[in-house]
């Protein structure tokens, strides 16, 4: 298996696991805030589990991005309590876009054909799959949604940009930054349930900690613009978990929506793969 093939299947196991949240952070009681502090903490310890001393290298580089990933991963939490899940997933994948255009100016890589029309078809696709759910009731929520999707954007863009010796330190430090930026939200209390406690655990663990830990994993692999295709499984798989939770099912047009955005991943990835692999021969 090649090193790209690898990053591939690292970011769809980052795209499964961050697809979990808007579920369980609309079963916490704790406002955003609140599970924001707790849900980083547990991040946090869990890169120190996993790379050690790496984590603690500060710089410029590292202070940016970490503010990008603390932007994340905030907004998107104040979103969800504040709109749908499914405005909420929906507004932070315009990140794609944004990226779409900056890379070639940041990073200096070629706009290419394809990245073009599998974005168009991707949101084509969300554009069908969250058909009626974008109400002006929950306006203030979709501009935090939206703002999360431009710190989504700005993140990919700055890690990749970035030495990859910092991009663990500067999801590390994100999560150091989050909870002194929600920190009035617990003190002097610092109350949780068991019940809560449970699930931000496996927020802070999982949801969060394993799966930026892969990300960075895949990040180094495949290009910025691949890598926000390919996490649309997100928004994708977000409903399936309530579908399974509640027993709420998905809209026609959601399925077909579904449909169209697992295709046009699926067959970029190919089509980029086998261009990849007639390159080397060449």
């Amino acid at each position: 298996m090649s090193e790209h093939q690898k990053g591939i299947i690292a970011i769809i196991i980052a795209a499964l696991l961050w697809s979990t949240g808007g579920l369980f952070i609309k079963l916490i009681s704790l406002n955003a805030y609140q599970l924001s502090f707790y849900r980083s903490i547990f991040s946090a310890l869990t890169f120190i589990v996993l790379f050690r001393k790496k984590v603690f290298v500060f710089n410029y580089s590292i202070l940016l991005n970490g503010l990008f990933y603390a932007g994340i991963l905030i907004l998107f939490v104040v979103a969800t309590k504040l709109t749908t899940a499914a405005n909420a997933i929906f507004l932070q994948y315009t990140a794609p876009i944004y990226v779409l255009i900056l890379e070639p100016i940041i990073l200096k890589t070629k706009l290419k054909r394809i990245n073009v029309v599998s974005v168009f078809l991707a949101f084509l696709g969300m554009t069908l799959f969250f058909v009626g759910e974008l109400s002006p009731a929950h306006f203030e929520g979709n501009i935090v949604a939206l703002l999360s999707g431009i710190c989504f954007a700005a993140f990919l863009l700055g890690i990749r940009k970035s030495d990859e010796s910092y991009r663990v330190p500067a999801i590390f430090w994100g999560n150091i930054f989050i909870p002194m930026l929600c920190f009035n939200s617990v003190y002097p209390e610092f109350n949780i349930d068991s019940k809560n406690l449970l699930m931000v655990v496996y927020l802070g663990v999982f949801q969060i900690g394993l799966a930026y830990a892969v990300f960075t994993y895949s990040i180094k692999r495949i290009e910025g613009i691949e890598a926000a295709l390919i996490a649309m499984i997100e928004p994708v798989m977000n409903p399936i978990w309530v579908y399974l939770g509640y027993g709420e099912k998905p809209s026609p047009f959601a399925i077909l929506g579904g449909l169209i955005i697992l295709s046009t991943i699926s067959v970029r990835t190919i089509i980029a793969e086998k261009r990849r692999q007639n390159f080397k021969k060449n």
